[in-house]
């Protein structure tokens, strides 16, 4: 029995104090592990406030983007009213470019006739001045032959009246 005793002297003075150290050791683990549950926890629960957060702000993006969105529609039917009103007005002043064009064409035809008709009444008062400047200057050397013609005359006659009082002697 001394065996057995001595067998529990030596169990109980090397196995027995590790085995205080070990639960020594496993309840600080105990102690380590309920608070890094207690923190594991509070991340949770922190994670679940981001995750409710992050929800609403996933909300609120939603809410812009879908007033966004209908602003957008909005934008694009009024662009596309002013587009058709502008095309319209386009097409108005267009109408109204020909119409200001075909009167200005028969404006300049008719200006063109006037101007044909002047021109034709300017051509016959021309003609008509040439002619009685050509009649004048008929005139004009009638006058110089009549005057040269008068002086032939009187010289004649100054021949004729010497040869008559030659033959009167």
């Amino acid at each position: 029995m001394e065996l057995m005793e001595s067998l529990r002297v030596a169990i109980q003075e090397w196995i027995v104090p590790e085995l205080d150290k070990i639960r020594l050791e496993n309840a600080e683990i105990r102690t380590a592990i309920q608070l890094t549950n207690k923190r594991l926890d509070d991340i949770q629960a922190q994670l679940i406030d981001q995750s409710r957060r992050i929800d609403e702000t996933n909300r609120r993006i939603d809410r812009v983007h879908d007033d966004l969105l209908a602003r957008i529609d909005e934008t694009n039917k009024r662009i596309d009213q002013l587009h058709d009103d502008l095309l319209a007005r386009i097409d108005e002043t267009n109408k109204r470019i020909d119409q200001v064009h075909g009167d200005l064409l028969a404006r300049i035809d008719e200006t063109n006739k006037r101007v044909d008709r002047v021109r034709e009444e300017l051509f016959g008062q021309i003609s008509e001045t040439n002619r009685r400047l050509d009649r004048l200057y008929e005139v004009i050397v009638r006058r110089e032959e009549h005057a040269s013609l008068h002086a032939t005359v009187q010289s004649l006659e100054q021949r004729v009246h010497a040869l008559e009082l030659k033959l009167a002697a």
